[in-house]
């Protein structure tokens, strides 16, 4: 089955604004936030909660869940575009931040990620491979006072 070309990208920080990254499995270096598609069915609410959980071990419905109401549409990478149905060449990306009380180890999903670091969010936005990863957590401090 393929993936639909619709995501979230889930900015997990502290009040002090510190944001979690994680390391990708199958890019060893590679830094991102919790991301991933939307299934059939679901809202991104819904996507949201899910990914965190399955990415990090952690229920967001114990936390501050918000949609930003942010969009960022980018070309897939051409690595992973098998994953998508024959002629998808973008995904459209929902934003939404995820306040914990204070930074916290998080079990990582070994199949995707191997390992975890709490940075402040301006060193979190320079070690991100994504540009639009590195574009919210950049936003961090506007939606954090709202």
């Amino acid at each position: 089955m393929f993936k639909t070309p619709i995501s979230v990208l889930v900015i997990i920080h502290s009040p002090d604004l510190r944001v979690l990254l994680l390391e990708r499995a199958d890019h060893p270096g590679y830094w991102q936030s919790v991301t991933g598609s939307q299934d059939q069915g679901e809202t991104l609410m819904q996507t949201a909660i899910r990914e965190v959980a399955e990415e990090t071990g952690l229920d967001a419905t114990r936390y501050s869940l918000t949609d930003w109401h942010l969009q960022n549409q980018y070309e897939i990478f051409q690595e992973w575009r098998w994953r998508y149905a024959p002629g998808v060449t973008h995904n459209t990306e929902h934003v939404f931040g995820l306040l914990l009380p204070q930074c916290v180890p998080v079990t990582v999903a070994a199949r995707e990620h191997l390992d975890f670091i709490w940075l402040p969010w301006q060193e979190a936005a320079k070690n991100v491979f994504s540009w639009s990863n590195a574009d919210a957590i950049r936003k961090l401090a506007f939606h954090q006072q709202r």
